[in-house]
């Protein structure tokens, strides 16, 4: 018998993500990290909407809320000139969050707090000196801070413990990229100007060519006046001196060997539109973008996520928040297996959907680096702005390929609504038969369990209809082994007294008709929404035994 269900290697943010999931699915992990305290580095700052949504269903969003602010869009300037206006980040209002920045030890901080609520700590400064796959448990040998060893068995490892992975390398999956000529300098420092808050500043001087030769960008970051600045150094060619590292990774600190307070105030004279101070710098550094992609997401009981499988530009804030919901994937799957009550599909459906996804964002942000010197800045925008923010905040990632997800064809070729294999949106107005008060979806889908929602309008709110809803519920219980929750949704034009057959399943009703646009569902429709908040099937007319079927892609 293993000594432990799961063994987490890094307590990052893609690790201390999978290690909560674990826990708030019932699962016994241990975390362990080779630093003997977070670093604090304002590394990763982007925190996208559909990674808010992650927080919000794991519980955690609350305190991120308090904690971030809002990263309302970006001024450009060329040549000390403005555009032709500021580039905002504004989403539609369906939406519930926004873009943000939040420096990622403040990440750490806040996930480390959740995770201990499960009562798992972070064990530091551990060392993982081997990873060894058997059939049956991993064996792994760990050096403590005392120098000695301990050699533990665990059923499952996921190795979130970056570029240069141990666990990748004991899984034998390739890692193959390469490294961006380009060289910037980054800081976080406290400007004093006059531009608007919340805003990040785009400023470039172009050579005689027309290209880029000079550029600072400028992000918000909490606190009065402080922003996280990358600079392109004027000229570079893409050498390798002055310290610069060309790294596996995005970022290379450099433990304080890049630009000091002087340099910096310098690109300030040269690039801000107006007169700007720096003061206050934390730290600073210089470094080199590269990209790589693991093979494989998993080798028997070993997984990889995070910059343990894919390293890009960061650009947009992708890699923290790709990494994140790498970890969230992954979390539920592995629960189910240490449960026992998996199919052999479902831990290999962490590759089948996540692999596509890193691709795209490694594609997409080396495509960016390698237009830097283009005075237009990100050429992706197309035509459609709204589409463009929606990619960028990760909310049109989807599975529709994945193994346990319905076949687009069994659902008719939907034309409105989510279709299965995409993102579950959330909508506002439920009000149930007991509170006074309107809840959200979300506060349905904040459960370690899949949800099922069957929607009844008039032909469906009671008698046969009725009955038939709450056998696919009670039907959809048992093939889920009771990890299922189960909502009766009714039309808002349904009368509030008007009542199904008996009281289960739990009844709400679309009062503010948002369930109704944003799904556009049919009178007796099934929807089921996995515990990672995607649609896993719609079926038009709910059936129970179609429903076991399908939960029979997931559950053993």
């Amino acid at each position: 018998m293993a000594d432990v269900d799961v063994l987490v290697v890094g307590a990052g943010p893609v690790g201390l993500t999978a290690a909560a999931e674990l826990r708030r699915h019932g699962v016994d992990c241990r975390i362990v990290d080779r630093l003997a305290a977070p670093q604090p580095h304002a590394k990763a700052i982007g925190v996208l909407p559909r990674t808010l949504e992650v927080w919000d269903g794991m519980g955690l969003v609350p305190g991120v809320l308090d904690e971030a602010v809002p990263h309302l869009g970006q001024l450009v300037f060329t040549d000390g000139k403005p555009g032709d206006g500021p580039v905002r980040l504004t989403l539609p209002p369906d939406i519930p969050y926004p873009f943000a920045t939040l420096p990622q030890y403040t990440t750490e901080r806040l996930l480390t707090e959740h995770l201990a609520r499960f009562g798992t700590e972070v064990e530091r400064p551990v060392d993982v000196r081997s990873v060894t796959a058997h059939p049956d448990e991993v064996e792994v040998v760990l050096a403590g801070p005392d120098g000695g060893t301990e050699r533990l068995t665990a059923r499952y490892v996921v190795g979130c413990d970056g570029a240069h992975s141990l666990v990748r390398k004991a899984a034998g999956l390739a890692f193959e990229g390469d490294v961006l000529p380009e060289r910037f300098l980054i800081a976080d420092v406290e400007v004093d100007w006059d531009m608007p808050a919340g805003y990040s500043m785009r400023s470039v001087r172009l050579d005689a060519n027309g290209a880029v030769d000079d550029m600072l960008v400028c992000i918000p970051m909490p606190g009065a006046r402080r922003y996280w600045l990358s600079m392109l150094r004027p000229g570079d060619g893409g050498g390798t001196d002055d310290g610069a590292s060309a790294t596996d990774g995005a970022l290379d600190l450099g433990d304080g060997q890049g630009p000091d307070l002087g340099y910096i105030q310098a690109v300030l004279d040269r690039l801000s539109p107006e007169p700007a101070r720096a003061s206050a710098l934390r730290w600073s550094s210089v470094f080199r973008t590269g990209h790589r992609l693991v093979d494989r997401y998993r080798s028997g009981r070993l997984f990889v996520a995070g910059d343990a499988a894919h390293v890009h530009p960061p650009i947009g804030g992708q890699g923290l928040n790709t990494g994140v919901q790498d970890a969230h994937n992954l979390g539920w799957k592995l629960a189910l297996a240490v449960r026992g009550l998996a199919t052999d599909d479902v831990l290999d459906s962490y590759h089948a959907e996540r692999h596509p996804v890193a691709r795209e964002v490694v594609d997409r942000t080396v495509r960016h680096a390698r237009t830097v010197r283009d005075a237009r800045g990100n050429s992706d925008k197309g035509n459609d702005p709204e589409m463009f923010l929606r990619r960028q905040a990760q909310l049109t990632v989807a599975y529709p390929d994945s193994p346990l997800i319905q076949p687009r064809a069994a659902d008719g070729e939907r034309a409105d609504g989510p279709a299965a294999g995409e993102r579950a949106p959330d909508c506002r107005g439920l009000l149930g038969e007991l509170a006074a008060y309107p809840q959200r979806l979300f506060d349905l889908l904040r459960t370690p369990r899949h949800t099922l929602l069957l929607y009844a309008g008039p032909g469906h709110v009671s008698g046969d209809g009725a009955a038939r809803l709450e056998a696919c519920a009670a039907e959809a219980r048992r093939a889920a082994h009771g990890l299922l929750d189960a909502y009766l949704i009714t039309d808002a034009e349904v009368p509030q007294d008007a009542r199904p057959v008996g009281l289960r399943p739990p009844r709400l009703r679309d009062a503010a008709g948002e369930f109704r646009a944003a799904y556009a569902p049919q009178d007796g429709e099934a929807l089921l929404i996995r515990p990672d908040g995607y649609v896993s099937a719609r079926f038009r007319s709910a059936v129970p035994e179609e429903l076991a079927a399908h939960l029979g892609r997931t559950f053993a």
